[in-house]
């Protein structure tokens, strides 16, 4: 039976034997989630997570889109004294496809915060942001020259009335010499770094349909007490995946469905789902 293998390569590759038959009936523009939990071995850890996805990069051609960092914010409990106690486990977003695969990013963006008015008026965005201190340093700045002060500080109110119309909930602004550029300071690889140098400053707006979520995910380990399945997990790390990456007319496969976990939320989702499991006693009565 699978995972009672001798070895743990015995083991990845029992794995791979299925999830090379995954690949096979996934859609041309459908993806493919993998949560695998970690073990020890002879002491070591052995990052079998990441053996299984090179493996599958390399050797099934899936296409590795981000590797999910999932928080379990506070872990299982552990009577282990020589190490540090687990608590996260990696979370592989793969495709089939490099560029022609389903994502709805808006369905898994976070809420954009609100602006406000501070104590004198002035509008302050989500993030505490009211322009004094981009005044303050542009002012202040041996980098710029006259002329890019005044551009810098024209442009500056302007976007502070797009926060206080509503237009965007939040900004940062770039200024030479005072900040790091977002993308390198190579002007050959950079369109910020270009605009920097031109003209001593830019922009970073923020969406007002919210920033789309990252790739750490804080989602409590709500594990069942009572339980017969020993790897359940929590109903969100299923939605948000689901959410992202099947259209509504899609079909959700979990080839170990488990407690059914992953076909209550694709039903809550309005998704159709197939979930295999080979041992009944997991399966809710």
């Amino acid at each position: 039976m699978l995972g009672n293998e001798s070895n743990y390569q015995d083991y990845l590759d029992a794995l791979m034997t299925l999830f090379k038959e995954v690949y096979r009936v996934l859609t041309p523009s459908g993806s493919f989630w993998l949560s695998l939990g970690d073990s020890y071995i002879d002491k070591h850890l052995g990052l079998l997570p990441y053996r299984l996805a090179i493996q599958l990069v390399d050797e099934v051609w899936f296409v590795l889109r981000n590797q999910i960092i999932w928080n379990k914010m506070k872990g299982a409990p552990s009577s282990i004294h020589d190490r540090f106690r687990n608590c996260y486990e990696p979370f592989f977003f793969f495709t089939k496809s490099a560029s022609s695969y389903y994502f709805n990013e808006s369905a898994v963006r976070l809420e954009a915060g609100k602006s406000h008015l501070g104590k004198r008026g002035a509008v302050v965005t989500s993030s505490g942001v009211s322009g004094i201190s981009y005044r303050r340093k542009v002012k202040r700045s041996s980098h710029l020259s006259p002329e890019e002060k005044k551009r810098a500080l024209t442009e500056l109110k302007a976007v502070l009335k797009e926060v206080e119309d509503g237009l965007i909930p939040d900004f940062r602004m770039v200024i030479r010499g005072e900040n790091r550029v977002t993308n390198g300071d190579s002007t050959r690889l950079s369109g910020r770094a270009v605009e920097l140098q031109e003209k001593g400053f830019y922009f970073l707006k923020y969406s007002r349909d919210g920033s789309l979520l990252g790739d750490v995910w804080d989602i409590v380990d709500s594990r069942k007490i009572g339980s017969s399945h020993y790897a359940t997990f929590p109903s969100d790390l299923v939605r948000l995946p689901i959410k992202a990456c099947c259209p509504e007319k899609g079909i959700v496969l979990d080839p170990f469905v488990g407690t059914g976990t992953t076909c209550l939320v694709a039903a809550s989702e309005g998704r159709k789902s197939i979930g295999i499991e080979i041992n009944q006693d997991y399966l809710p009565s």
